[in-house]
């Protein structure tokens, strides 16, 4: 830990703003510092705590932190399939109309119904 730098002080001066300063170099009736991690944003916790708040128990809080995402996974993952197929089956149709238009009644190849 010896090896890490100091601490970046953010201190709330007088008239209300920030500054980031030692408090040591501050006035006395300065001097208690205000420390914000700033590269740490608390997490998200909006539904967990409604959850909790409705009375749905921990381990069903739990569950939905894990399989949430999971779940967010598996439908990602089966619409791109169902993308592909209905790509696919568009390809197809084209491919079938376009030989079906090129025949002719008597199912030969050739321009029209001449």
């Amino acid at each position: 830990m010896e090896s890490l730098p100091e601490p970046a002080w953010v201190v709330q001066l007088p008239d209300g703003t920030y500054a980031y300063t030692r408090p040591t170099d501050l006035p006395v009736q300065a001097q208690v510092p205000v420390v914000q991690h700033i590269h740490h944003a608390p997490p998200d916790r909006t539904v967990q705590r409604i959850a909790l708040g409705a009375g749905v128990g921990a381990g069903t809080v739990a569950a939905g932190v894990y399989f949430g995402p999971l779940l967010v996974g598996v439908l990602t993952a089966i619409a791109a399939n169902l993308a592909l197929l209905a790509f696919l089956a568009a390809v197809c149709a084209w491919g079938v109309v376009t030989v079906v238009k090129n025949l002719d009644s008597r199912g030969r190849a050739g321009k029209g119904r001449g």
